[in-house]
Parts: structure tokens; sequence; C-alpha cells
């Protein structure tokens, strides 16, 4: 990945997070790595585990940033939440995967898909 790819990625997952934030979410984990992959970030609503994807493009023109949450992908953020449930003992606790969409071409635009998929995708 290129360094201006990287940096890009980087401000849009600080622009969700302080957007989440905004609205109440309460940060957790911020980049949660294990061998099997990496979730952008990790925070609650009210009592429920959110598992966060930040898709950040600075335009549309290879699609919208939805797009790249391929079925790959959601393979990898369900192995990685999984891990992370079973590391802290949460798996009584309500939990779901939002992806937030950060189109970062002039003044950033945001938004958030509550429930992208579930695990059974």
């Amino acid at each position: 990945m290129t360094q201006k790819r990287q940096t890009l990625g980087r401000k849009g997952e600080e622009l969700a997070r302080k957007f989440l934030e905004r609205r109440g979410f309460v940060i957790l984990e911020k980049n949660y790595r294990t061998r099997s992959g990496e979730i952008d970030l990790i925070v609650r609503e009210g009592t429920t585990l959110v598992f966060v994807e930040v898709k950040t493009r600075s335009s549309r023109r290879y699609g919208h940033p939805f797009e790249a949450v391929t079925a790959r992908k959601r393979a990898q953020l369900t192995k990685v939440a999984l891990e992370y449930l079973s590391r802290n003992a949460l798996f009584d606790q309500p939990a779901r995967f939002d992806v937030v969409s950060v189109l970062a071409d002039g003044k950033p635009e945001i938004e958030v898909v509550r429930n992208a998929f579930d695990v059974n995708c």
C-alpha cells in the first residue's frame, strides 16, 4: 500500500472515530489486531458491542467505499470479532458489524451502515 493510501486511510479512521464519538459511541479499541486480521474500531453503543470497518476513498472513481467490503473481508472481520469476544469473555453481549464510509473529496462525507452484515455471510 502506498504512503498516500495509508495516510488517507488513517485520516478516514480518525474522521469516523470522531463522527461516532459525537453520536454517543464509546471507543473501546482502535486498530485491534490479531493473526487473523484487523478491525478498525471496536465501540460500544449502549449495551451493544459494535465492530466497525472504515472504508475511505478520495473519490467515487473506483466505486463507493462500501463496495470494498467484500465477502472475503466480511469473513476476516467475523473471525477477528469472534477472537475478540472469546478473549474478553463477551459472548453474552449483543454485537453487530457496522461499516463507515468516508468520502474525502473536498468536505468529507461520512455514512454509517448499521448491521452491515451478519456472521452467516
